[in-house]
């Protein structure tokens, strides 16, 4: 295969179509626009979506959905990611120095997802009340 003989497949390049000349020619006279109308026009078309001024259809349907803000702010720890870190109390700047939470986080909560089998300090972190029990069984602290 060269460059030079690449084409495409037969039959996937249609001839343009020459409409308005001549009935014999299958798009004589209105050329498939119809009669009358806007449509018929030359130039005579509209912006996507447009309904005739009726009001459209994407601003009569209720809008869906929703991006907190204050999601960027927030950060969730599994226990699983507490276990790697080698740090002796944990806090919101260990956990951003270990990359486990973005650097834009204000907050973390440490949530109940893996393991955990050594004891650690937690300092500042919030936890839910699976994670707790978790922590406090596997010998660690909770400080607020």
């Amino acid at each position: 295969m060269r460059l030079n003989t690449l084409k495409p497949a037969a039959g996937a390049k249609r001839p343009r179509l020459r409409v308005g000349r001549g009935a014999s020619a299958g798009q004589g006279k209105t050329c498939g626009r119809g009669v009358k109308g806007q449509r018929a026009r030359k130039g005579g078309y509209h912006k996507v979506g447009f309904e005739g001024g009726q009001m459209p259809i994407q601003r009569r349907l209720p809008k869906v959905g929703f991006r907190s803000k204050m999601a960027a702010t927030r950060a969730e720890v599994r226990l699983g990611e507490l276990a790697k870190l080698e740090a002796g109390v944990i806090d919101l700047d260990a956990l951003k120095k270990a990359g486990i939470v973005p650097a834009g986080a204000e907050r973390a909560k440490v949530v109940l997802s893996g393991k955990l089998d050594k004891a650690v300090t937690l300092k500042g972190v919030a936890v839910t009340r699976g994670a707790r029990a978790a922590i406090e069984g596997a010998g660690g602290t909770i400080e607020a």
